[in-house]
């Protein structure tokens, strides 16, 4: 782009972002009769639209909209389509009304919407609405959040879809803004047994795993005493603690509001937040929580705020009386008043369920161990010798093991609940639509924040159990939406007929499940939907490519069928007198044998369609990514050779030593990055964080769309190999092997 171009395009869009609204069509109308630069003739266009818009220039804007729609872009001509039916339905003569009557909602920032019901003041009508302008980034500022494409930027987002080069350059969501029920019957209530059962199944899980951990940890130490010399192992510590950590967990659920406001202010900084604060962000949320509490005859929850730009927001207690609900400055600066308030409601819902108790004790479990874990890993990167550093960095991965296990009792649980507390708070607001925009919106401004800080946070992954999205599922979600609808990309969580067998090891519900099921209650309502599905049966798939994703899990069962074919030979030698092998196998250990057997041979039958050669002639690149997110009929087993050139995003140092923590930044967004380290190579994944970098593997669409790395790639040569084939196949070779001494050794 030519530097006067480039530069006359910044003051547009700087001066549209302010509300100079003159000054902002001064500068862009030579840009849009000006074909010498295709990019910013597109982006002048669209932000005269919105300049006309705002100034009540409406037939200057459907001008605009109607030359837009002879473009040769299809998702141009449909978002003009959109636009301009939508302008000529809603025109006003009053300029103030313009930012809401024609559908443009800041997205950053954005401050809440004035209940109709209620009049203001007209220059505080006036000043609300200049605070709605889109917030418009200067090209000159990359880093912030723009990255200009190359060619012209699809506007598919006026049908509830974001646009990626919207959400970067106008700082701008064109949503739906689909309405609310002005007067709803109540549903039908939901079974509250099956989340009651798997909370109390969530809370002895939790219970059984610390106590095997004490155990293990006890009797380490006790062995530790032992080979030592001049010390004698402490006999307390062969003590059954079993009803001990029983009466220290049923103390530590009583006691979790109060030891959770020291750790969460201690460790993330959180404050009180006053409700007139709130007001101010959501005047609808203050209305909400009164009424609900007041219905409920419950006091108004303690209210906190965490000083994080991620949108988040959880609740702890033990009773509903000692209730807090804790939101992140980010949630309310980049949310409206209504979405505030019905993201609000699910917390209301968390605590009408009681689901909030057994995962406030799980926080205040978890919470100290991942501090420990993130000292450990500062405290090793501050030594200097590689030798020393590995101690530290064994400790610090176990200390992480510990937690992952801990955090995984809760994952059925985490998921069933926000069903519920979903469901809950559309009856309270009426306004399923609502939750559908703030959903999405958390997981943009959960990717922006990763973009932005050029790795996950400590507190999103601390905290993610009790989000309301997960920043895996935020990953993709989060950024793809320039290039791809959300009814596409959520269209996989919809129909595949096996998607909920992916998300066993997920610690949230698919997020298409999630807003399907709000669509389902909009349109029982009467309501139109934010996000317009079609009432498609689920895929038919044929059944073998998933059975092959899941031999090695097949080969379990398979081994106790095997064991017991056995069994049944062995009972018949030994009656005919044929094979007296009977009193090797009486303590039925073979069977253990059989199951790793079988689940070696499950992963060996795997390997090849999991790992397939990649071959340059086949291999995709980006601009193959949308379509690859979009196929609904797509599986892990799949193994679509990929070939993505981007940045390596990720957490420096030993806090990043098993790879939790990569993402591929690349032109189509996010994408998480799966890696296994090999011994003996001379570069670390870690010293390619932050550089540009070609990803060679195998694409994998599940729960959450991931890549199998097979290379990491630098433009100076170096290359990274990780050798998942090789590594599965080790896993197969040592579960065979320890399987058949099992078998033959009884």
């Amino acid at each position: 782009m030519p530097s006067h171009a480039k530069s006359s395009l910044e003051a547009g869009l700087v001066a549209l972002k302010q509300g100079n609204y003159q000054t902002a069509i001064a500068h862009l109308e030579p840009l849009a009769s000006s074909e010498s630069n295709a990019t910013a003739n597109l982006q002048a266009r669209v932000g005269l639209v919105m300049a006309y818009a705002r100034t009540g220039e409406v037939s200057k804007a459907i001008a605009f909209c109607q030359n837009l729609i002879e473009s040769n872009n299809p998702q141009v001509q449909e978002w003009a389509k959109r636009a301009l039916e939508h302008l000529t339905k809603r025109q006003k003569p009053e300029p103030e009304s313009k930012n809401v009557e024609t559908g443009f909602v800041a997205f950053e920032n954005s401050p809440p919407d004035t209940p109709k019901s209620e009049e203001k003041p007209k220059d505080e009508v006036t000043e609300i609405n200049n605070q709605n302008i889109p917030q418009m980034v200067p090209l000159a500022k990359p880093k912030a959040t723009v990255i200009p494409p190359p060619p012209p930027p699809p506007l598919n987002g006026f049908m509830g879809s974001v646009t990626r080069t919207q959400a970067k350059l106008f700082g701008v969501i064109y949503w739906r803004q689909a309405q609310r029920a002005k007067a709803w019957q109540p549903l039908r209530k939901p079974k509250s047994l099956p989340l009651r059962l798997l909370a109390a199944g969530t809370f002895m899980a939790l219970f059984w795993v610390m106590r095997e951990i004490l155990k293990l940890v006890l009797g380490f130490i006790n062995h530790a005493l032992v080979k030592l010399p001049y010390v004698e192992p402490l006999q307390f510590l062969y003590n059954d603690p079993t009803q001990f950590l029983l009466i220290v967990l049923v103390i530590l659920m009583g006691v979790s509001p109060w030891l959770l406001d020291l750790l969460l202010a201690n460790l993330y900084g959180q404050r009180e937040l006053t409700k007139d604060v709130l007001n101010g962000h959501s005047r609808e949320t203050v209305r909400v929580l009164q009424r609900c509490c007041q219905q409920r005859h419950w006091p108004l929850p303690k209210l906190r705020i965490l000083p994080m730009a991620a949108p988040i927001i959880l609740t702890y207690g033990s009773l509903p009386r000692n209730a807090r609900i804790v939101v992140s400055k980010g949630l309310l600066e980049q949310l409206t008043d209504d979405e505030i308030a019905i993201i609000y409601a699910t917390q209301l819902g968390h605590i009408a369920q009681w689901d909030f108790v057994v995962m406030s004790l799980v926080l205040l479990v978890t919470l100290p161990i991942y501090k420990v874990y993130q000292e450990v890993s500062k405290l090793g990167d501050s030594i200097s010798g590689k030798i020393w550093r590995w101690p530290v960095t064994i400790v610090a991965s176990l200390i992480y093991g510990v937690w992952c296990l801990l955090t995984g009792t809760t994952l059925w649980l985490s998921q069933l609940r926000l069903y519920y507390s979903d469901r809950t708070a559309a009856e309270i607001t009426g306004n399923p639509n609502a939750l559908i925009r703030a959903l999405l919106k958390i997981a943009i401004g959960i990717a922006t924040d990763i973009e932005k800080q050029e790795h996950t946070s400590w507190q999103l992954e601390s905290l993610n159990i009790v989000a309301p999205i997960s920043y895996h599922q935020s990953l993709s979600l989060g950024t793809i939406a320039s290039h791809l609808s959300f009814e596409s990309f959520l269209k996989w969580d919809i129909v595949n007929p096996y998607r909920r067998w992916f998300t066993i090891n997920n610690s949230h519900p698919l997020v298409g499940d999630r807003i399907e099921r709000l669509c389902q209650i909009a349109r029982h309502w009467h309501l139109d939907t934010e996000l317009h599905f079609p009432n498609e049966q689920p895929l038919k798939v044929k059944p073998q490519p998933f059975l092959l994703q899941i031999a090695p899990w097949l080969g379990v069962p398979l081994g106790v069928l095997f064991a017991g074919l056995v069994w049944l030979a062995w009972q018949l030698a030994f009656a005919l007198k044929f094979l007296n092998l009977k009193w090797i196998y009486e303590d039925w250990s073979f069977i253990t044998g059989c199951l790793l057997i079988g689940f070696s041979i499950g992963t060996v039958i795997r390997i090849n369609s999991f790992f397939p050669d990649i071959k340059p002639a086949t291999v995709q690149t980006d601009d193959c990514l949308p379509n690859l997110l979009a196929d609904p009929s797509a599986l892990p087993i799949d193994s679509i050779s990929v070939r993505l050139v981007g940045k390596l995003l990720g957490r420096q140092g030993i806090s990043n030593s098993l790879a939790q923590d990569l993402i591929l930044q690349s032109s189509a967004g996010l994408v998480k990055l799966h890696h296994v380290s090999w011994l003996g190579q001379s570069v670390n994944h870690q010293d390619l964080i932050g550089r540009q970098i070609i990803v060679t593997g195998w694409f994998r669409r599940g729960a959450t769309p991931w890549i199998d790395i097979q290379t990491l790639e630098t433009q100076s040569g170096k290359t990274i190999h990780s050798p998942h084939p090789i590594w599965s196949t080790a896993l197969a070779v040592a579960a065979q092997a320890w399987g058949a001494y099992v078998f033959l050794t009884g």
